[in-house]
């Protein structure tokens, strides 16, 4: 699951996390920690590292804000990371933060007693690597980019309508996934021919991922989402446009993503509307840059450009609020309803399983010209 929850400023609350019945770790000097939402999903935090107590049990006193929080146990690392007791991983821990309370911890096996699972790739045959280094000078770095072609293309002559998406590890293929795909290719692979379209996928950046896809500045550090939306116009978008048969107006050309690719997509269509003509938001992490609905509020909207909003109701405390509020403002500056529809998913999280549900939803509304 890629970072991205909510965790605006409400009242902080006392929570003390300790571990149950455990199953049997290497030694007696391991250190356990805690890997969520609440820190980047890093698994070696000493922030949140559980302290051994006199009694054998593990520790770990914080203090969270009101809200919805996912998270695993991991020994140091994702290769020792908590599992069921036949090795298969585990679902993130959900909780629901409401007041001061203790979370016991039972854990039934670590994945390094088995093996790292084994990881096929899946891609379909029409999922082909542009390059394993485009270059991006607006951000003097290299990334994979990804390109999926309707069936037949090779063969006809027809332009088709492009989605430029982030987060191309997680789009095509589990190989390269970090917490699975959403199997667009699967399901393009059924769409029927009339409505296909090309995709495009661009890796994040690692540890840039954040500031990548933050057009404004942060705890996390200076946004650069200027930069990788520039890199998007400038660089990608002429490069496929001139390799392949594209619909190269706005109205044919869509920005997706979710969580903070949903925050930057939001930005790209609000900043350049004559670019990209549609967006898909995908629960958007518009906690992390509010400065977005000042964008929104002073932006030259384009009464024509479409926003598609999605995202379920167990994500965080404000998911919904944050995402229905965009929607009404866009629709008070004159965009129509049914171009700023918002879709609410009963009890879905933050993952790639959830977006895969999704897509065909955001498709079908988008094919929808």
């Amino acid at each position: 699951m890629l970072f991205g929850q909510n965790f605006l400023l409400f009242s902080q609350v006392k929570i003390s996390f300790f571990t149950g019945k455990i199953a049997t770790l290497k030694s007696s000097s391991e250190h356990l920690f805690l890997a969520g939402d609440f820190n980047g999903w890093n698994p070696a935090d000493k922030n949140w590292e559980l302290l051994k107590t006199p009694a054998g049990n593990y520790v770990l006193n914080k203090e969270l804000p009101v809200g919805i929080v996912h998270f695993k146990v991991t020994r140091g690392s994702w290769n020792s990371v908590e599992c069921d007791v036949a090795g298969k991983p585990i679902d993130n821990r959900n909780l629901k933060i409401t007041a001061d309370t203790t979370i016991k911890l039972d854990i039934e096996a670590w994945q390094d007693n088995f093996g790292v699972p084994e990881k096929k790739h899946t891609a379909t045959a029409r999922v082909h690597l542009i390059s394993e280094k485009f270059q991006m000078p607006q951000l003097g770095r290299q990334r994979r980019v990804w390109i999926y072609l309707p069936a037949g293309y090779d063969a006809g002559k027809k332009k088709y309508p492009v989605i430029y998406m982030h987060d191309g590890q997680n789009l095509f293929d589990d190989y390269t996934s970090s917490y699975g795909e959403w199997g667009i290719d699967e399901m393009m692979d059924k769409i029927p021919v009339r409505q296909e379209s090309i995709i495009v996928g661009i890796d994040h950046g690692g540890e840039y991922r954040i500031t990548e896809y933050d057009p404004y500045n942060s705890k996390y550090g200076e946004g650069r989402g200027d930069d990788y939306v520039q890199f998007l116009i400038k660089e990608l978008k002429p490069y496929i446009d001139a390799h392949y048969r594209t619909q190269t107006d706005a109205a044919h050309t869509t920005i997706a993503g979710s969580s903070m690719g949903g925050l930057i997509s939001m930005y790209a269509a609000l900043k350049y509307p004559g670019v990209f003509g549609n967006a898909g938001v995908f629960s958007p992490a518009f906690w992390i840059a509010p400065q977005i609905y000042d964008q929104a509020q002073q932006a030259t909207i384009n009464k024509m450009s479409r926003f598609y909003f999605v995202c379920g109701d167990a994500e965080s405390e404000s998911m919904v609020a944050d995402m229905q509020k965009m929607a009404d403002l866009l629709k008070s500056r004159g965009v129509k309803p049914e171009n700023a529809p918002v879709t609410i998913i009963k009890g879905a999280t933050h993952n790639e399983k959830q977006w895969n549900g999704d897509w065909p939803g955001f498709y079908k509304w988008l094919m929808e010209f």
